[in-house]
């Protein structure tokens, strides 16, 4: 055999072990993530709570109890979170939101979230008006492609 074919195999056998690895680790975490999503929904609780503020910050500089930041690993503690302070009662806490809900959560306005510990699941019920979610502006690039997308027939004009 050539050295070419050699290097290929070995090549070949190197990415398929890496494909397994992967594979079997995925499925561990697919496991434990269901574990603690089973976790999550079994101590939830609707709360009626006052957003006071909502930023995305890093989980040692967030106010959350030291418990919080011993268990978590050192690789996340630089990590950013959604984070949101709220007056639960007659205590002002901070609490950690689900990322796909972040955006939902009005400021300065009461609702009622489901919640499971320290972490926001859900928002439930607001009083008044819904926010308006703005839309990030588009780059120039962006902007230009769409235009000739829509001179071109590619997509429906608005």
């Amino acid at each position: 055999m050539s050295t070419l074919t050699i290097v290929l195999l070995v090549i070949l056998a190197i990415l398929i072990v890496a494909v397994v690895v992967l594979y079997f680790l995925g499925k561990r975490a697919q496991k434990k993530q269901s574990e603690q999503q089973a976790q999550i929904d079994a101590m939830k609780q609707t709360v009626s709570m006052l957003v006071i503020d909502k930023k995305r910050m890093k989980l040692k500089d967030a106010g959350l109890p030291a418990i919080v930041l011993e268990q978590t690993p050192k690789w996340l503690r630089g990590s950013k979170l959604p984070v949101v302070k709220a007056k639960v009662g007659p205590q002002i806490m901070s609490l950690i939101c689900e990322e796909k809900i972040f955006d939902s959560v009005p400021v300065k306005k009461e609702v009622k979230a489901v919640v499971s510990g320290i972490y926001i699941t859900d928002v439930k019920g607001l009083h008044g008006k819904q926010p308006v979610v703005e839309q990030k502006k588009k780059s120039k690039f962006k902007q230009l492609v769409e235009k000739a997308q829509e001179k071109a027939g590619a997509k429906p004009i608005k």
